[in-house]
């Protein structure tokens, strides 16, 4: 019959295949992270890596803290470049990379040294922080990473994304007026929508609502543009707005920073036991920074899957804003059918790689809110 709910398309083996390879390289790659934090403190190669630094920084303290961090930056990039180097490998078997090996090598030159300038800097405020003010360093340290959580998330789309992407002012105005209509319904004014040029490095689709205030900008992937119509295009980015008109942003910053403070009232704790057991010399002792991280990889392990329930939340609710602002729900369907085909992914995992590994629900049980939405406005069409 024709009001019968259209059966949710089954998942490829490519599909399958993919994805699961996809976990594993995942979990390979945190328990590898995991077991060398582990090993740095048992065996006291932490210790030997922080008085080689000071030797390194003619026992210049911050200069030491530096050396520190960019020796085991050096080194975990060493133990992970195979585990990276198979994911390079994986998205060109699934045929869902374009990019070149060398594009991929200086991309990995490009995040190292990121990473490496991000990390010198949080590293220096977190043990200046210890230094300055031992009794309360976890609660001034929360604080300031929150600020920095937020300058960074302003930063992002105009000084971090153009590092590794391309990114244009897009050409189509209609199209432009008609996302920037959009946006100005759900109540927040963009900066700019911008073709991001993904096609030189992923055959995958994408689109987003990046920035917070001033720089605040629609970026659609150009094989989003090339191969889907405006109607689905505006369907995609009406479920970014949705984040924006429920607050999950905001709401998002609230729970990280919640988080954010058990881990460091957790790693005070963890730090003056340590040092109470005569692990370390005192909390000062950057020695101890692969315990810190060490608590709050635990920490970040055991609150995924409320994490990602709280993240499925949000996306259902985005879904739903969606349907309320397009004319009709068919687009989403076709866009989300589109993505799921483009970017391989599972439109039905199972019940406990879903609840473990997701932060989106399923793409079967989206579609299937789409198609009871639908119903339910034809039903009951309103004047």
């Amino acid at each position: 019959m024709a009001d019968d709910p259209i059966p949710a398309e089954t998942d490829s083996p490519e599909a399958r295949a993919y994805n699961r390879v996809r976990r594993w390289l995942g979990v390979a790659d945190f328990g590898v992270g995991f077991i060398f934090l582990i090993i740095l403190l048992v065996t006291g190669w932490s210790g030997w890596l922080r008085d080689l630094a000071f030797r390194l920084g003619l026992q210049n303290y911050s200069l030491a803290l530096f050396l520190y961090l960019l020796l085991l930056l050096v080194i975990s990039k060493a133990i992970g470049i195979g585990l990276d180097y198979y994911g390079f490998r994986l998205e060109r078997r699934f045929n869902l990379s374009t990019q070149k090996f060398s594009s991929w090598i200086w991309d990995e030159v490009k995040g190292f040294l990121v990473g490496m300038v991000l990390g010198g800097i949080v590293v220096e405020l977190l043990y200046f922080t210890i230094r300055q003010w031992p009794l309360h360093w976890w609660l001034l340290a929360w604080a300031s990473f929150m600020g920095l959580f937020i300058v960074l998330a302003q930063l992002a789309p105009v000084v971090l994304f153009p590092i590794f992407y391309k990114f244009e002012p897009l050409e189509s105005e209609d199209l432009r007026r008609r996302l920037v209509v959009l946006s100005e319904r759900a109540g927040t004014r963009v900066r700019g929508v911008y073709r991001w040029k993904l096609s030189e490095k992923s055959k995958k689709a994408n689109a987003a609502l990046t920035g917070l205030g001033a720089t605040r900008r629609i970026i659609l992937a150009d094989t989003l543009l090339d191969n889907y119509t405006p109607d689905e295009i505006e369907a995609v980015l009406a479920h970014e707005l949705g984040h924006h008109v429920h607050r999950h942003i905001l709401k998002s910053i609230f729970v990280q920073a919640a988080v954010t403070l058990a881990g460091f009232w957790a790693a005070n704790w963890v730090l003056h036991y340590a040092v109470d057991r005569r692990l370390f010399e005192s909390i000062s002792d950057f020695a101890d920074l692969p315990l810190l991280v060490l608590v709050a990889t635990g920490l970040s392990f055991l609150l995924m899957p409320a994490l990602n329930a709280y993240s499925r939340f949000n996306e259902r609710q985005a879904d739903r804003y969606a349907f309320e602002s397009i004319a009709s729900v068919e687009p989403f369907i076709s866009s989300m059918n589109k993505l799921a085909d483009q970017n391989l992914a599972e439109r039905t995992p199972s019940k406990w790689v879903e609840w473990f590994f997701h932060s989106h629900p399923a793409i079967s049980s989206r579609l299937a809110a789409a198609e009871a939405w639908g119903r339910a406005e034809t039903a009951n069409p309103q004047v």
